[in-house]
């Protein structure tokens, strides 16, 4: 039987939201073990002089507990 744990974390990126999916994924991997699935739970974008500058999401990421 496995046991998993979610968390939330916040990440992002000047080029997409999918590449600041993969960032978190990526820095995130680094401390945590054995992630298994992640789900982008909302996107949002900064702004400076009218123009997009970056791509922000909010990731839940599980894992499972050794």
């Amino acid at each position: 039987m496995a046991v998993m744990k979610v968390i939330e974390i916040m990440s992002d990126s000047p080029k997409s939201w999918e590449d600041a999916t993969e960032k978190g994924i990526e820095k995130a991997s680094k401390s945590i073990k054995n992630i298994r699935s992640a789900w982008v739970q909302s996107q949002s974008v900064t702004v400076n002089d009218g123009k997009v500058t970056g791509y922000r999401i909010n990731l839940k990421l599980s894992f499972e507990v050794e």
